[in-house]
This record gives structure tokens, sequence and C-alpha cells, in this order.
């Protein structure tokens, strides 16, 4: 019997025991999150083949976040093809850095964007509608509230920055994930800034809240990203694999 390789609190998820690996995930986190927000995430995703790393990031330290990511996208023995996945804040870390790194691929979910007036006024100051604004998710919902490193109320911190580009000198080919229910980053503003990249694949998550990736449609929304991680590996012009019946 074969195993998945599972580290939640270190943030690394490796293929099945034996099996061929299809690509590497550099999984970049929001505001707030830690490595077993991911869990059940990083596992699904191993287990279809692709190495997930976890790299927490500081929302004031940009030139560190890119550096622990440079040093990751290093070791050689990492497949490619080579994706930031990015939510939150962690997307808009990915979209500053795609440009510049080696990657085929970049995945932005929920992304964070400079006003923090659209955090902080649309959340309350209580946990409970924190986790009510991040997922309906009863599973994601137990995650957090038990894990003592969350920072709670750190959704309200403001970006350090004034603008997110995406689709830098390079514009990777690019899925963007968003709720129509998010009230942290409304759906309205976020759809102007996934706009910007000519190579974006805006997907809608109907009744999704901020936290997309671990929200009640994880399932539907890690089909996704491994549907566009495929589509990287055999290239753009391939015909599709399954198709509807005429």
């Amino acid at each position: 019997m074969t195993t998945v390789q599972t580290h939640a609190t270190t943030g690394v998820w490796d293929e099945p025991e034996g099996a061929t690996p299809r690509g590497t995930i550099v999984l970049l986190p929001g505001r707030g999150e830690t490595a077993a927000s991911y869990a059940r995430l990083g596992r699904r995703l191993s287990a279809d083949g692709y190495r997930v790393r976890f790299v927490p990031v500081e929302l004031g330290d940009v030139a560190g976040a890119r550096a622990a990511v440079e040093e990751l996208l290093a070791d050689e023995s990492l497949p490619t093809p080579r994706v930031l996945l990015g939510s939150d804040s962690g997307a808009a870390f990915a979209a500053r850095f795609e440009s510049d790194l080696p990657v085929e691929g970049v995945v932005l979910a929920a992304i964070a964007l400079p006003s923090s007036a659209q955090s902080s006024d649309a959340v309350g100051a209580d946990w409970a509608d924190e986790v009510d604004a991040r997922t309906a998710c009863p599973v994601h919902r137990a995650v957090i509230s038990a894990d003592e490193s969350f920072a709670r109320g750190a959704i309200t911190s403001p970006l350090p920055w004034q603008t997110v580009t995406i689709g830098g000198a390079r514009n990777r080919p690019t899925l963007a994930l968003h709720g129509t229910d998010d009230r942290i980053t409304p759906l309205a503003s976020a759809l102007d800034t996934y706009a910007q990249a000519t190579h974006t694949d805006v997907r809608l998550v109907q009744g999704g809240r901020h936290d997309v990736l671990n929200d009640v449609a994880h399932r539907s929304v890690a089909a996704t990203i491994v549907q566009f991680l495929e589509s990287l590996r055999l290239g753009s012009d391939v015909r599709p694999i399954v198709t509807a019946l005429d």
C-alpha cells in the first residue's frame, strides 16, 4: 500500500511513495495563516503527484519572502512545472514575484488588495465574525479555531505596498480563483485586478468566501487547480482529455 508523505506542521507534502512526481507547488499563505491551514489541500494535491512546499512569509518583509522562495526553487530535485500558489496576501506576493522567478505558472486565490479599509470594514473585531468571513466549511472553521499559531485579526492588516499588478513582463499563465461571497476582497475589486493580465483564467466559486482554497467547495477548487497544473505539463495546444458528448 502506498502512502502520501505529509507534514502538516512544516508544510511539506510529497507524492505517494513510488509515484512519479508531476510538478512542484510553492504555497504562499495569507494573513494569519499557518501550514496547518493547508494540510487538507496539501494532502489532496500531493495525492495527485504534486510536491507542495509551504513558505511562511512576513507581510512586511518582501525581500525576505522573495529570498525564501528563491532558495526553495534553487533545489534542482523539485520537479517541473513549478507553480506559485498564493492566497490573500500570498496571492499578492505571488503576483509580485512571478516575473522574476523561475516558475511556469501562477495560481492566485482571493487576492488581497492594498486598501486596508476593505478588510477592516468587512470584518468585525470578534473571532466569530472573522471566521464567518473566511469560510463556511465546518472542518476548516474547526482547524483554524484550534490552531494556537493562527494570527487572529491579521486579516485586517494592510498590505505594505500601494498597488498590486498581475501579469508582469513574462506574463506567466495564471489561474485566478475567487469566491462570489468574499467580503474581505470584494469580487468586483478583484476582477478589476485580474483583468490586468492577458493570460489569466478567472474562475468564480459560487457562494465562496475569502478562504476559497479551504471553503465548502474545496474539492472542486483543488480539482480546478490540478487541471491547470496538467495544462502546464501538457501544453495549451493539447486537445482536451475529457470532453462533453456532442
